[in-house]
């Protein structure tokens, strides 16, 4: 079957840092994992942490490398992290020191070798030496992938996407778009009110027809057809037919899915490999998933053995073998044992 009527909802894929990390929502998805989804390549393995009202890094062993002195602190992207001191925003290297000064009103990790900066009310691009290479003039702006950046323009209030010369792809004219991957991006039509996907000519090559839709993502793309979920390929073929209350984006192979009000996974055949029984699952991510079941969170392996028992809080994906997870007012970092590797605001030793 060869879909070319679809359309998308977007659940902007939403990577909450509650360890005090910046909110980024990155449109044309769910929550991917409303847990988090891990950093798969290029991790500096630092990891931001706070004690004693600052923040600074630590390795995997929670042994500070860089020293407690920032007011905020994202993650590393490309060697780079974002930083606040007072209220200005700047980017540091792995050894703590200031590549680019704080001069910001607010920042985005370096994505493509440029990231996205706010000078007063406006959003533009800089290098990785802090070069203004777009100038600030959008309202909002994202991350590059696939060299085009989705922005939001102040005239139409509309989104579109530029490339890294600051160049339109098609006219500001979306309410909703997502990132380039694999030379596909979804998008609403404002005309239809139904999602599509663009390719890198700003046209609709699977046409609008989907209720919601999900960037691609492991060569598949989940959409919704008659309050369905199933998933298409690049072609906009469904490979996997429209069964689903509800459907995620694949990560390693698998994808959260909602069967009779519960969440399970499927492998990319679309069978059912680990039964629906969660309330709400994070991505797979180095082996394991997040996942709760009443109001806590443990850990599951790919066979869907708990593997960290049932006791957080709130959990995210790991990345680079430690995840944040908070029980009360505790916030930590475990490693793939589930044993305590830093604790939040308390001293280290």
């Amino acid at each position: 079957m060869i879909v070319r009527r679809f359309m998308i909802s977007n659940k902007a894929f939403i990577c909450l840092v509650a360890a005090g990390l910046m909110l980024a929502v990155i449109g044309c998805g769910k929550p991917s994992a409303p847990a988090g989804k891990g950093v798969k390549n290029g991790h500096s393995g630092l990891f931001p942490a706070q004690k004693e009202g600052k923040w600074g890094y630590i390795d995997k062993s929670g042994r500070f490398v860089i020293k407690p002195q920032f007011d905020w602190a994202r993650e590393f992207s490309e060697g780079l992290a974002g930083v606040m001191v007072g209220n200005a925003s700047g980017y540091i290297n792995t050894k703590g020191e200031f590549v680019i000064k704080p001069q910001f009103n607010a920042l985005r990790d370096f994505s493509e070798s440029l990231a996205a900066v706010q000078v007063g009310n406006w959003w533009g691009y800089i290098d990785c030496e802090g070069n203004i290479v777009i100038k600030p003039q959008f309202l909002w702006a994202w991350k590059f992938s696939e060299g085009f950046a989705r922005v939001r323009e102040y005239r139409t209030n509309k989104w579109t996407y530029v490339d890294k010369k600051g160049r339109f792809l098609t006219p500001p004219k979306f309410e909703i778009i997502g990132d380039f991957k694999l030379g596909l991006a979804c998008a609403k039509d404002s005309a239809t009110g139904k999602w599509g996907y663009l390719d890198q000519r700003g046209e609709f090559v699977i046409a609008p027809q989907f209720s919601r839709a999900l960037t691609f993502s492991e060569s598949l793309a989940a959409v919704q057809i008659d309050k369905k979920w199933g998933y298409i390929d690049p072609q906009g073929r469904v490979v996997i037919e429209p069964q689903f209350q509800d459907a995620w984006s694949f990560s390693e192979g698998f994808a959260a899915v909602v069967v009779d009000g519960k969440f399970g996974f499927i492998d990319k055949t679309g069978r059912l490999v680990i039964n629906p029984q969660f309330d709400e699952p994070g991505s797979f991510s180095e082996g394991l998933a997040p996942v709760r079941i009443g109001n806590k969170w443990g850990y599951i392996d790919t066979s869907g053995r708990m593997v960290i028992k049932l006791q957080f809080d709130y959990a995210r994906s790991f990345t680079n073998g430690l995840a944040f997870v908070r029980v009360g007012n505790k916030e930590c970092y475990i490693d793939k044992s589930g044993k305590l590797v830093f604790e939040f605001g308390k001293p280290q030793p």
